[in-house]
């Protein structure tokens, strides 16, 4: 499929620039040319890690990392999304479950962003380490990072500042991919590595390429709140499209 890579190309660049993998629309898009549905979170996974590597580092070195709370939210995600990978799941079943997460991260990006100078947390905020939980047998289970749903619940409770949240997200999606993608490779066997990624190469240049694309273009040209619009009218276009094929 000569276009798979540019529409990776793409969603990188449009993820990256909001602080998220993009592993929800890789899925799609690899469903929507037929692509094996088993194959599908292995390549989405990996190309989450190569894109929010490169974030995570970069945060890092700015000193904008809350580690200790970060942290918790992603081990506690972590084994639940390796459980998510381990889970056997019809394809129907799969393509459904991807379509209705997509429309719904795509309406979450609507939510309003905390401020760094944001008043004090909410009382919701300390109850984050119970909602990552199912946040990350989701992640493990359609193969994505579960950033997309974590930083609007971050923002709403005014968890932390708006770069401390774009941190977070970050880190939380790097482990979360980690840790399903190991759990899809103990569910269909270690060869699968190979098979999935043997004619993705071409998919994996391209987010990484995206990826310093989209940070670049979050920095030097259009404003954020456009990013996220067009983020959003793309994932929520993909996940229609992929329940209008299951259902009609």
């Amino acid at each position: 499929m000569t276009w798979l890579p540019p529409a990776f190309l793409a969603t990188a660049l449009l993820y990256a620039s909001v602080g998220f993998g993009g592993g929800s629309t890789y899925n799609a898009l690899l469903a929507l040319a037929h692509y094996d549905y088993r194959l599908l979170p292995i390549v989405s996974l990996a190309c989450n890690v190569l894109v929010v590597s490169g974030s995570t580092i970069r945060f890092a070195r700015a000193g904008v990392v809350p580690w200790k709370r970060a942290l918790l939210l992603a081990l506690i995600a972590a084994p639940l999304a390796y459980l998510g990978g381990l889970t056997p799941i019809k394809q129907s079943t799969f393509l459904v479950w991807l379509g209705l997460s997509l429309i719904a991260a795509g309406l979450a990006l609507f939510v309003p962003r905390a401020a760094d100078s944001e008043a004090k947390p909410t009382p919701l905020a300390k109850w984050m380490p119970l909602a990552v939980a199912p946040l990350g047998y989701l992640a493990g289970l359609v193969g994505i990072g579960g950033g997309i749903f974590l930083a609007p619940l971050l923002h709403y409770t005014r968890w932390a500042g708006a770069r401390a949240i774009a941190a977070t997200t970050s880190l939380f999606i790097l482990i979360n991919s980690l840790s399903g993608l190991v759990g899809q490779l103990a569910k269909n066997g270690i060869d699968t590595f190979g098979d999935a990624l043997g004619d993705a190469l071409p998919l994996l240049i391209a987010v990484v390429l995206g990826g310093q694309l989209g940070s670049l273009l979050a920095l030097r040209w259009l404003p954020e709140r456009v990013i996220r619009m067009l983020t959003a009218a793309l994932t929520i276009w993909v996940g229609g499209q992929l329940l209008y094929r299951q259902w009609f």
